[in-house]
């Protein structure tokens, strides 16, 4: 059969017949098609007669077909004779990455869990040879039946005709590109899969906590050890697929959802390559029904007791009963003996006294801010990215210029980001987001003048890192706040000091 003549319709080794063109780039078709002989579908992946590399497609899908790990996609079939290759693997049926990120990140530990089965998934090949090179957010697929799969081993790079190197930091990278991913909701890499591209500060990607609040320490330096392959926490860089997957042994794992109804068929969607690559589904969607499968699942609940019967039962009504009377009794007793005690004068109230309600701060929005450096030759830090730190926005910041020491260089006793309020207002503290690393000493200053002497201490931390309150230890009001740095944390060999957001609480009205 020549490849020329391959259509809906066609029948593959008198077995798999095609029926529906998923996509077809480069070359290289993928269908969904049927297996005739025990009646499920599956994927194909067809060439055309052109295509330079079947002989390497067909020896890695042959190579792929060997692994007995259900978190990668299995092949069945790979042939190149009388003009036709093809390779017939497993049709997934489910929600890819990319499809669940499309409402933005995805709880941390459950999404960091997909990523720690594709990575001990992919360590497992490694073992036998194999990569994968091609790590994308349409690769990871949650299934319908409430189980991770990563598609795409080997077959995908000899597709595309990818190779590395250091094929193992390659997919360690690849791997902490879709940790970033589930974290953020952001794409780190340079090719378009679908999400927005991660946020830089000074030409480097932002880290997960730099971008997303809420996403706890431990997986923002894992991270950064696979994907910026940098050392955090005093560990090294992860580089290959089996570190990142020891890294993220501890993040407990998804179970298979229950289910009571057999679940409506789900074609995989992933996202639309320009390299030739297939998609594993087509619409319709039943995002509800993926959303309950992605729930980690709880032990089922305990059944509700038996009810009681017979004589047991009017016992057991009649105690009630009697409990309710006497408990009737005393609270009249006790209603009626108080009233009798309240002294002339004093209003009666059904409830009794009631505490005074508390003061809940509000917040008040600066009205401008700025980097402030009174003390510098130039007398300016930052001014042109000082507004971005009161923007609302936790993938931006303002920061300071970078020093060589902590101490800023020994060139000034300290430098900041002032706040105008508009007016002077009663501040019951500021809540300040720093960056991760620790070793800032950080004050907060409030004044009626925009003047490092008009400005007083009110609280300080030190060491401090992450998100930081700075309570002031008495009554203070001021029309401007500084929160400013006197020692800085370590940046990229230097020390700079930077702040995400600021949060200005005032007392409310009782």
């Amino acid at each position: 059969m020549s490849m020329s003549t391959v259509e809906p319709g066609t029948r593959l080794a008198n077995r798999f017949r095609l029926e529906d063109r998923v996509h077809e780039s480069g070359g290289a078709t993928l269908w969904k098609a049927l297996d005739e002989i025990l009646a499920r579908p599956v994927a194909v992946h067809t060439f055309t007669p052109d295509f330079p590399r079947v002989q390497e497609v067909v020896t890695a899908a042959r190579l792929a077909s060997r692994l007995t790990d259900p978190r990668l996609t299995q092949v069945f079939d790979a042939a190149d004779e009388d003009g036709t290759a093809y390779v017939v693997s497993e049709w997934v049926s489910g929600d890819s990455l990319l499809d669940l990120l499309e409402s933005g990140p995805v709880e941390p530990e459950r999404g960091a869990a997909l990523v720690a089965e594709a990575a001990e998934a992919l360590a497992h090949a490694y073992t036998t040879g194999l990569t994968h090179l091609h790590l994308t957010p349409g690769r990871l697929v949650w299934t319908s039946g409430g189980t991770v799969k990563l598609l795409g081993l080997a077959v995908d790079a000899a597709i595309l005709d990818l190779s590395s190197e250091e094929p193992a930091r390659e997919d360690a990278e690849g791997l902490g590109r879709l940790l970033y991913a589930v974290l953020t909701g952001h794409w780190p890499g340079d090719s378009d899969c679908g999400l927005p591209p991660a946020p830089l500060d000074d030409g480097k990607i932002c880290t997960p906590r730099q971008v997303t609040a809420g996403v706890p320490g431990y997986l923002d330096a894992i991270t950064c050890r696979a994907l910026l392959q940098e050392p955090r926490r005093g560990q090294p860089p992860l580089t290959t697929p089996a570190a990142v997957a020891e890294a993220l042994a501890e993040v407990p794992r998804p179970a298979p959802a229950p289910v009571t109804t057999a679940p409506p068929a789900l074609n995989l969607r992933s996202e639309a390559p320009p390299d030739g690559l297939g998609r594993s589904t087509m619409p319709p969607r039943v995002p509800s029904h993926l959303a309950h499968q992605m729930a980690m699942t709880s032990p089922p609940p305990l059944p509700p007791p038996r009810p009681q019967t017979g004589a047991a039962s009017k016992v057991l009504l009649t105690v009630i009963v009697l409990l309710v009377m006497a408990a009737v009794g005393v609270g009249a007793w006790t209603v009626g003996k108080n009233l009798g005690n309240t002294p002339r004068g004093v209003a009666q109230s059904d409830s009794g006294a009631s505490p005074s309600p508390s003061r809940k701060p509000v917040t008040v929005k600066p009205v401008s801010a700025t980097g402030f450096d009174p003390l510098g030759t130039d007398r300016a830090e930052k001014p042109e990215i000082a507004p971005l730190a009161i923007d609302g926005k936790p993938s931006t910041d303002w920061h300071t210029d970078s020093y060589s020491t902590t101490d800023l260089g020994r060139l000034k006793d300290g430098v900041g980001l002032l706040l105008d309020m508009g007016e002077p207002i009663p501040v019951a503290d500021v809540v300040v987001s720093l960056g991760n690393a620790g070793g800032a000493t950080v004050q907060l200053k409030v004044g009626d003048a925009a003047e490092l002497s008009s400005l007083k201490t009110v609280a300080e931390k030190k060491g401090a890192s992450g998100s930081v309150t700075l309570t002031p230890e008495k009554a203070t009001t001021g029309q401007y706040v500084l929160i400013w740095f006197t020692r800085l944390p370590p940046y990229n060999g230097q020390y700079r000091g930077t702040i995400y957001d600021v949060t200005v609480h005032s007392p409310g009205s009782a």
